[in-house]
Formats: C-alpha cells, structure tokens, sequence
C-alpha cells in the first residue's frame, strides 16, 4: 500500500512539472508549442516505449476484447478533447490556477468513475474516501477564489499602463478548465476498464508488474491523440503558424517540448502502475493523489515563476488556503487505504 501511494505522490509531481519548459520556449505560437507536444506524448513516446518494453506487444492488444477497446477509445477521444482545453485554459489563467480547477475537477469526478467498474468498497473506507474529496473540492473553490481576485488585482495595476497588457479572460479560462475536467476524467475510466485484463495477459509474455502502467496508456493515449492531431493541423492553417516552426530557436524548443511530452506520458504510466499497487480502490484512491500532488506541485511552480507577484495578499491567502485544503483531503483519502 505504501509503495502505490508514493509512486502516485512521485507521478503527480512529475504531472505538475511537465507544462513548466513551456515558459521557455521561443518564437513559438501557442499552436506550435502545443502541436509538437502533443504529437511526441501522443504518439512518439508511447508507441516506442509500448513496442520496446512489452513482451509480446502485438499478441497482448491483438486479443484484447472489443469490448474494452471501444470503452477505452471513447472514453479515451473525451479525456483528449478535456486536455487540449486544459492547454487552451492555462493561457487564459496561468499555470497555477489553470492545473488547480482543471485537475481539481477531474479529482472529484474522475476519482468517482472508476466505482462504476470496481465497485463500492467498505462503507468506512467509502466515508474517508468522500470526506477527502469533499475537501479538496473547498480547495478547488478557493483557488478560484483566488483567481477572480488576481484578475482584479492586475487590471487595477494595468489601468495607469499606456500600453496595457492583453489577457486571455479569467472567466472564460475557469469554464474552460473546469468543462475540459470533465471531460477529461475519461482518463480514469478507460484506466479502470482496460487495467484487469492487461495486467493478466501481460503475465502470460513474463512482463514485469510495472509494464502494466506502460500497457494501460497505449490505447488511452493512442485514441486521445487522435481528436488533438485533427484540431492543431486545423488550427496551424487557420492561423498560419506553420511558419512559426522555421526558428533559430527550434532546436531548444523541441528539447522543452521533448521533456515536456516524456514527463507527461511518465508521470500517467507511473499512475497506472501505482494504481494496481494499491489494489481494491486502487484507481479512486490512485487518482486522487496523483491528481492533488500535481495540483500542489503546479501551484507551487507558479509561485516560483512569478505568475502570483502583482497579486494582493488576499488573493494567495485564499491560494494557500486552497493548497492546504487539497494536502489535508489527499492525506485523508490515502488514510482511507489503511481501513480496508
């Protein structure tokens, strides 16, 4: 048990770093960064690490039954639609507050979901579980909070500018964040749907145990990247962005870009690992805390590049208030594992 909840800890940090080199990057329009990263998560890096890591790679998805594949793909294409509007949010809000209500939703649905497959665990186990939630969704609310309240704190600030700066609008980034995590707790579903039968057929070729994490991601980011490849081959024309990419900067950029798409796709394939480690509830209670430790791990990046320093001291107030809303409810749910 405690080796799943630290792998989760771990993955949910590597999650909430992965969008910091995107601040480095240059010459690059928002379609270019994201297209490239989006490519090589998607594609490139699952596929090579799937091919070169799971024994008996085509027999395990070749008899893989229809009926997972289609629950996987599906809920898999929605959690793609939900991470590209978590992309397009972080422009409009910032880092910080865009993993916070983004991944705070998923944590409060996508940690529910996964009961549709498992089913309900012990009635104390379940209570600790919801009261765990049900305190990181306070968090959830007093980040937002918190946002609302830099926005104004920004504008004021703005105001005596000849040349203001032009913001993506807070609220339209918050409903974007919050309808892309809805979507996007697919994520769990087809996690919880796909796990049980590969980590059985993946027995039968010797693979280790944490080569179930690696499995479990092949089809979810497979079918995810689908919807993402059609909208940014769409949006680099729309946009005329293409040229973006004839750079001087371009080698630096796809080296960002590289890491930013290795500790993604690490930091999901650790969850899955991490979740059939934690056994009955794995996958709700997995969810949870990768989720959260990304969320603080985000909030606290966001301090460190300065995205909060023209904010009033009530609007970190209520972001701290926030952070420490989400560690006190992921505390009590890993505590739920030790009551089953």
């Amino acid at each position: 048990m405690t080796t799943g909840i630290l792998l989760a800890i771990f993955a949910g940090l590597m999650l909430g770093l992965y969008a910091l080199p995107e601040k480095f990057t240059k010459d690059f329009k928002y379609e270019n960064t994201w297209s490239l990263f989006f490519l090589l998560t998607m594609f490139v890096v699952p596929v090579i690490a799937s091919i070169t890591f799971i024994n008996g790679f085509g027999d395990v998805f070749g008899n893989m039954p229809t009926d997972i594949w289609i629950k996987m793909g599906l809920t898999s294409f929605l959690w793609g639609i939900g991470v590209m509007m978590w992309s397009k949010a972080i422009n409009h809000i910032g880092l910080s507050l865009g993993f916070s209500l983004f991944i705070g939703t998923v944590i409060l649905v996508g940690s529910l979901l996964p009961f549709i497959v498992d089913g309900l665990p012990e009635s104390n186990v379940l209570m600790f579980i919801l009261l765990g939630i049900v305190i990181v969704l306070i968090g959830v609310i007093l980040n937002g909070k918190a946002g609302l309240i830099r926005e104004k704190d920004e504008a004021k600030l703005d105001e005596n500018k000849e040349n203001p700066v032009k913001k993506g609008s807070m609220t339209t980034g918050i409903l974007i964040a919050v309808i892309g995590g809805l979507l996007a707790t697919g994520f769990s579903y087809a996690n919880a749907a796909g796990a049980p039968y590969l980590q059985e057929a993946l027995k039968k070729y010797d693979n280790a145990d944490w080569i179930t994490g690696v499995a479990v991601m092949f089809p979810i980011f497979i079918s995810g990247g689908i919807v993402m490849t059609a909208y940014f081959l769409w949006q680099l024309s729309a946009k005329k962005a293409w040229g973006d990419f004839k750079t001087s900067a371009f080698a630096k950029n796809f080296f960002l870009i590289l890491i930013m798409a290795v500790f993604h796709y690490a930091a999901s394939a650790l969850f899955g690992y991490a979740a059939s480690k934690l056994g009955a509830s794995g996958n709700t209670v997995g969810y949870a805390i990768f989720n959260t430790s990304a969320v603080a791990t985000a909030i606290v990046s966001g301090l460190i590049t300065k995205e909060w320093v023209k904010a009033s001291p009530k609007a970190r107030t209520a972001l701290y208030g926030g952070l420490a809303c989400m560690i006190i409810g992921i505390v009590i749910i890993a505590y739920s594992k030790s009551l089953g």
